[in-house]
């Protein structure tokens, strides 16, 4: 009897995990389709004003066509799907492998976007690239329009991580991410425990941009990688929703030859303390292979 009550009991955890996944991807699903609507939408709208206004001269019929369009419009903003429900599963997908702070405090309510992917290459390779500060000049010098990283700050130890504050330049007037940031800003990169990360980084009027990955092994040679982004940007929500999920992919996009030039390294020489580089830039990583670098083939992995 009591191994009928063992048995049944891993099935309905199953059953109730791939409930809890096909909620989350539907979720996700009607969200793309809402903010895919938005620029539809204004294409339309402008598509219709340029053509009503063509001839010098509006129509009655133009104008029905163009309060109609702006109606439907208008519609489309109120008919946003609830992200309350999609944060809450995406929260509970995660918290089975990840003991993340952040989603547990007032970030929560700062939510902005999430991404998650399944990538071919070892878990400790997403580790190295998110703890070293160097590769935010050279890998990511097309997103980030050659910014420099100029000094770290500060280093701090904790419990299960640490904390480092470094700061990064804007060389070029022109750089675009003068529309987010200071030329010269300090940035915040902490380490969590060994699957979560976050960067900190400040911009405008005291508000911050907040990113915090999740790396979770799913094999020796898989990782699952999750992407939440927060902020207290007061911008229109959709517009700044659709600008962090392109920038998001775009870096990702950049890290793919990166991560595969490490998974093709040998797996050891990134966990031995002795090979680890001793640049300010590389203290965080040094501090997870401390931590947890002779252990590491015993972290748990994602089922």
């Amino acid at each position: 009897m009591q191994d009928n009550i063992t048995t049944k009991k891993p099935v309905e955890n199953r059953k109730s995990n791939k409930a809890e996944e096909i909620a989350f991807l539907v979720n996700r699903i009607r969200s793309g389709i809402w903010l895919f609507g938005i620029p539809s939408w204004l294409f339309g709208i402008g598509d219709r004003s340029l053509a009503a206004f063509a001839d010098g001269y509006i129509s009655v019929i133009e104008v029905i066509q163009l309060f109609t369009a702006s109606l439907f419009f208008a519609s489309w903003l109120f008919l946003r799907p609830d992200d309350s429900l999609e944060n809450d599963d995406f929260i509970a997908l995660q918290g089975k492998y990840c003991n993340n702070y952040a989603l547990k405090s007032n970030l929560k309510q700062r939510y902005m976007i999430s991404q998650e992917y399944i990538l071919p290459f070892p878990y400790i390779c997403q580790i190295y690239h998110l703890l070293n500060l160097k590769h935010l000049e050279s890998i990511h010098h097309f997103s980030l329009n050659n910014l420099k990283v100029v000094n770290v700050s500060d280093f701090q130890l904790t419990e299960n991580g640490g904390a480092i504050k470094f700061q990064t330049m804007l060389d070029s007037p022109f750089n675009p991410l003068r529309i987010w940031r200071q030329p010269t800003v300090e940035v915040d990169l902490i380490l969590h425990n060994p699957y979560t990360v976050e960067l900190s980084i400040p911009v405008y009027n005291q508000k911050r941009i907040t990113v915090i990955f999740h790396a979770v092994p799913l094999n020796e040679n898989e990782h699952y990688f999750f992407i939440d982004i927060y902020s207290d940007l007061e911008w229109f929500k959709p517009f700044l929703q659709l600008l962090l999920h392109f920038a998001s992919c775009l870096t990702l996009f950049e890290d793919i030859p990166y991560l595969r030039n490490l998974s093709e390294k040998n797996r050891d020489s990134l966990l031995k303390l002795g090979k680890v580089s001793n640049c300010k830039s590389m203290s965080l990583y040094r501090r997870f292979v401390e931590l947890y670098g002779t252990h590491l083939n015993n972290c748990p992995m994602l089922n």
